[in-house]
């Protein structure tokens, strides 16, 4: 390859969710075009949308899912003959050693002396690991890459345990959007109409735990209830809606909402809540001003929610949401000041593009060996 060419880029993913599609698009955008990615469908129950890049290439997988939990694999079918095809000078692969096509992609590339990303949230202790079996196997399908990228400042640390050079280690915290070109709405000094509104934004499923934030506001005293609005939809709606009629009757449901009409409410909203996993909401909400409550989930979001901008809640539990919606709503001005710090994140820390130097960096570093 001649050194004043861009490199061809390999994407190996499980799925390929309409988020990941923007980053993989503006990754494209970087190496002109060259950039490829093999993804398959995802499991019904995680009712994953499939997205297809625009800028991207896009070589469909043959995903074969076997068993469940803990014991979760996936093959996926095709890979050689994309990676014969593709010929890419860098793979950037999952780090994950329950896909059963992962040996096969790295013996693969090192037969043609090529660079392997690996991509992966961290390296944390199993529980329940006998003879430390998995974690074993784990350190030592880790240490096969050139270079690892992980979300947050725990997972880098969780590789740097397991022996992993922090040199190659990188940091690209999980981002879904662009840095905010508007400006974050200005809030009055006292709540709207005399009551806070708290806002959730996601899918209505059981992983995002809205039963727990409604449960959590009927907890508190009457005089000290929020308005609550819940956006979004899925299976779980109708039990959520029978739940908030039967215990908290402030609650609103606005169904899925999408540009300005979710935007309006953002920037009508108070303070923004997600006690369960996911949240790549969460952004979208920060780019509003707006502070938050999520639930810890898998250490993804540590780096993006900080005492400056919001609350992390370690115990996901009614009773323990409502004392630290409690303390949050019980300061106007601190509130306020929390949004602005939200605000100051997005726009010029964790974002889309700043995602992409991220990636960038990898690939420039590696590709220099």
């Amino acid at each position: 390859m001649n050194q004043h060419e861009l490199p061809r880029i390999g994407i190996l993913q499980r799925v390929l969710p309409v988020y990941r599609a923007h980053l993989f698009d503006q990754l494209a955008e970087v190496y002109g075009g060259k950039v490829s990615v093999f993804a398959g469908k995802g499991r019904k129950q995680e009712m994953i949308s499939p997205a297809v890049p625009q800028r991207a290439h896009y070589y469909f997988a043959h995903n074969h899912h076997f068993l469940h939990g803990a014991f979760y694999t996936c093959w996926q079918g095709g890979l050689l003959a994309w990676l014969k095809e593709w010929d890419p000078h860098v793979l950037i692969m999952e780090a994950n050693p329950r896909y059963l096509h992962s040996p096969a992609a790295l013996r693969w590339m090192r037969s043609h002396g090529r660079k392997v990303i690996g991509w992966g949230l961290g390296a944390p202790v199993i529980s329940h690991d006998i003879l430390g079996i998995r974690h074993c196997l784990r350190k030592r399908f880790v240490r096969q890459f050139d270079a690892i990228i992980t979300y947050s400042t725990q997972g880098a640390r969780e590789y740097q345990e397991i022996a992993i050079d922090p040199s190659r280690i990188f940091i690209a915290p999980n981002a879904a959007t662009p840095r905010p070109t508007r400006v974050s709405p200005d809030r009055p000094d006292v709540y709207r109409g005399g009551k806070p509104v708290i806002v959730f934004v996601g899918r209505l499923q059981e992983r995002k735990r809205v039963d727990v934030l409604i449960e959590a506001c009927a907890y508190l005293p009457a005089e000290s209830q929020p308005l609550l609005w819940v956006i979004g939809d899925g299976p779980d709606r109708g039990a959520l809606e029978q739940l908030a009629r039967e215990i908290y009757p402030l609650a609103t449901f606005f169904g899925a909402l999408h540009g300005n009409d979710l935007g309006q409410r953002l920037a009508m909203a108070d303070l923004f809540i997600l006690p369960g996993t996911g949240g790549l909401a969460v952004q979208e909400a920060m780019s509003y001003g707006l502070p938050v409550i999520v639930g810890e989930a898998d250490g993804t979001q540590s780096d993006l929610v900080r005492d400056e901008n919001g609350w992390l809640l370690s115990d996901p539990s009614p009773r323990a949401l409502a004392k630290l919606m409690v303390e949050a709503l019980a300061d106007v001005a601190a509130l306020r000041e929390k949004g602005r710090e939200s605000y100051r994140i997005v726009s010029e820390e964790i974002n889309l593009e700043n995602m992409v130097s991220v990636f960038s960096n990898a690939i420039s570093e590696v590709m220099r060996d």
